[in-house]
């Protein structure tokens, strides 16, 4: 038997044995309107920490343990996007062994209800999220971008080119037309949705139609298949040996991540960053251990250095954001350093945090 062929039945058995240990189900209270991934991972429980947090702040805007239901602010409306949202099923997907990819279905309900489907993806080596822009060299960024682009447009284009070649072109037809020449195209890494499989990455990109005009969108959403050995010469170090199985963990930025640390050195907190958008823009979630009730942050991530502010309440008169404090800090290695401001009293308290 030729090396590589063992190699490869060797790595299929890691891969079987460490998803084998990863467990889901569902999130207590169930019912049909909040059916929830939890992960159980006994072998790494601060993997199995780290993936449950991620999920139910940023989904469910809820801190594991912090008593109540977990649902109460999605299913109530009572969240930061005063929308209802519901959640009908997950689904455990086929992936490499260092990747967990969980699929999400559910429903919004703002102005008007509209099924979504959503997707998530962790590292199993460390239990962190995995960002899009940290699986490609900073160089082939925007080579992607235009890849992802190109398919789109493509797809778009064929489409256009089926409805204008029809003899009789309906008043729909017509509309459709219409709602196709001015199709968004201009995604990029930042603003689709992904999941892995054995041998692919899928991305996914919002569809042309707003909710008014989905009836005429037959095309719906962008859904674009590249193949692991499509995007070799594209993929950083680090996912590189993500996807090959790889156990060596390289270094990925502080977007979506958690971390663990002091204020003033007396006050343990958790923060949960989220994605940073291309405009160096972010928000995170940040409780105190002691009582776990969520504050909001945003701010800017620059060259490095955060510059954030904790808002306290909103003036009515000013029609404005009061602060609460503001912090600057600066990213060193796995560690953030640096004050937090209070805004009244312009006292400043250490502040330091570290990778969990």
């Amino acid at each position: 038997m030729k090396r590589s062929t063992v190699f490869f039945l060797l790595l299929s058995c890691l891969s079987f044995s460490q998803q084998k240990n990863v467990k889901i189900s569902d999130l207590q209270p169930k019912s049909g309107d909040t059916v929830f991934p939890v992960v159980s991972y006994p072998q790494n429980p601060l993997v199995e920490n780290k993936i449950n947090t991620f999920l139910q702040v940023s989904e469910l805007e809820y801190i594991p343990d912090s008593g109540g239901n977990p649902f109460k602010k999605v299913s109530t409306a009572s969240n930061s996007y005063t929308s209802y949202v519901y959640f009908y099923s997950w689904k455990k997907l086929e992936t490499p062994r260092n990747i967990l990819s969980i699929s999400i279905d559910g429903e919004a309900s703002g102005a008007y209800p509209e099924g979504f489907s959503d997707w998530k993806n962790f590292d199993l080596r460390t239990g962190n999220y995995i960002n899009a822009e940290d699986l490609f060299q900073a160089s082939s960024v925007k080579t992607m971008n235009g890849l992802i682009q190109k398919r789109i447009k493509k797809r778009v284009g064929d489409f256009l080119t089926e409805l204008k070649s029809e003899k009789n072109i309906s008043e729909e037809v017509q509309e459709q037309i219409g709602l196709y020449e001015g199709c968004f195209v201009d995604y990029t890494l930042n603003d689709v949705k992904y999941f892995f499989a054995k041998d692919k990455i899928t991305f996914i990109a919002g569809r042309c139609s707003n909710h008014a005009m989905r009836a005429l969108d037959d095309l719906g959403s962008h859904e674009l298949e590249f193949t692991y050995k499509e995007l070799e010469k594209y993929w950083s170090p680090y996912a590189k040996k993500l996807i090959s199985g790889s156990e060596k963990v390289d270094g990925t930025s502080p977007a979506n991540k958690l971390f663990k640390g002091k204020i003033d050195g007396k006050y343990p907190i958790t923060v949960l960053f989220n994605g940073i958008n291309e405009d160096n823009s972010f928000s995170a979630t940040y409780w105190y251990d002691k009582n776990k009730q969520p504050i909001n942050w945003r701010g800017e991530f620059v060259h490095d250095h955060f510059s954030i502010t904790e808002d306290d309440y909103h003036s009515e008169e000013l029609k404005q954001w009061i602060p609460r404090a503001l912090i600057e800090a600066d990213l060193k290695g796995n560690k953030i350093i640096g004050t937090w401001q209070d805004y009244k009293t312009k006292k400043y308290l250490n502040l330091e945090l570290e990778e969990l």
